[in-house]
């Protein structure tokens, strides 16, 4: 069998759909797949419309050779790859992993409502553009996958067939041999006492990072030894970098920009807590990993979460953007070691659920079909 995988992205970008995407690159020739990517992040240097009519020649071209095309979103990549299997008569199907009408909507439209909100309104002719080519591109495919329950609910909204919305968990690599502890935190200079946070993301509004930088404002007020890692890149770079000028607290938080999963490994091991402050998740392969490594996490109860998250068993479930109650939940886990530990082992054990084998056995089925 061959498989055209149409992302948006791919490694060395960084990105769900990218790591998504190198997974299936990575392990499907193992069972038996011939596997080929179209990046539609190799064009971004080119203007606009020429962008998108190169990737589209691309996937055409590919699509040829391909028994099926698997688009890892609906416009970008998505849009393309419909278009390019009809005219080879491929059978299409499409992983939707968020909503790009609604970033849109909220990057460039000021649009403040939340992702759920969003599916009730109309918000004038530009955002009905993009929820248009997402609807087109959704109900032109033979199957839709969603990388949780949460999600397929929401994008069952979008089609004329919701039945053919199915779930399937994203699995992650293990690790290997993890570093030490104490020689992750010399590797990057955390000192014994200090406590150090770790979330990551792209920078964006709806990822509420700029709370956490004000929690850690508030500590260094209250004379408390505390850092900030930031993993990621976005266009709020330069506003959150600013911001955290303003409060003087920029030798506590750290902008690392975008590493390489040993890199991120080696923060989450010389950290003691993940926190992900955010408004809208799928699925989070970050909050996994953070489980994975042994680190309590702290979020918020939003899209998926609480489907990798217990609230009190894996870590503590909190209201996005509610920073009294985020700075609170911090503060109770980095002050207690024995509930840092429970968490972090039940987290662990949690993790192993979100496997490889499990998330390639049950999409290979489907494609089969």
């Amino acid at each position: 069998m061959r498989l055209l995988i149409a992302t948006g992205i791919f490694p060395p970008q960084i990105g769900g759909p990218a790591t998504y995407s190198k997974l299936l690159y990575d392990e499907l020739p193992k069972r038996g797949w011939d596997v080929e990517v179209a990046n539609f992040g190799d064009y971004l240097d080119r203007p606009k419309i020429i962008r998108h009519v190169l990737y589209f020649m691309e996937v055409l071209k590919k699509a040829q050779t391909a028994d099926v095309v698997y688009a890892q979103d609906p416009v970008s990549a998505g849009l393309p790859a419909l278009l390019a299997a009809q005219v080879c008569r491929k059978k299409f199907f499409i992983r939707v992993a968020g909503d790009y009408a609604w970033e849109q909507a909220t990057q460039r439209f000021g649009v403040t409502d939340s992702i759920d909100d969003f599916q009730k309104k109309n918000y004038g002719k530009k955002v009905e553009f993009f929820r248009g080519v997402q609807k087109f591109v959704v109900d032109g495919a033979r199957v839709v996958i969603t990388p949780s329950v949460y999600f397929q609910k929401l994008v069952a909204g979008w089609c004329e067939q919701p039945e053919k919305v199915v779930p399937i968990y994203n699995g992650i690599e293990d690790f290997g041999l993890l570093p030490t502890k104490v020689g992750a935190r010399a590797l990057f200079g955390f000192g014994a006492k200090e406590k150090v946070i770790v979330t990551s993301g792209r920078l964006v509004p709806w990822k509420g990072f700029e709370a956490l930088i004000r929690i850690i404002a508030q500590w260094k007020a209250e004379g408390r030894l505390a850092s900030l890692v930031i993993v990621g890149s976005g266009p709020d770079k330069a506003k959150l970098e600013a911001l955290a000028a303003e409060l003087d607290i920029k030798e506590q938080v750290r902008f690392v920009g975008t590493a390489a999963r040993e890199t991120m490994v080696q923060y989450l091991v010389a950290a003691d807590v993940y926190a992900l402050n955010t408004a809208f998740e799928s699925f989070s392969f970050a909050v996994v990993e953070a489980m994975r490594s042994g680190l309590p996490v702290i979020s918020t109860a939003v899209g998926s979460i609480p489907e990798l998250v217990e609230n009190g068993v894996e870590g503590l479930l909190v209201p996005f953007n509610d920073q009294a109650q985020l700075k609170f939940s911090l503060e109770c886990v980095l002050s207690d070691a024995s509930l840092r530990r429970d968490l972090g082992k039940n987290g662990k054990k949690k993790s192993m659920k979100f496997s490889i084998d499990a998330t390639l056995d049950q999409l290979v089925q489907l494609l089969r079909a």
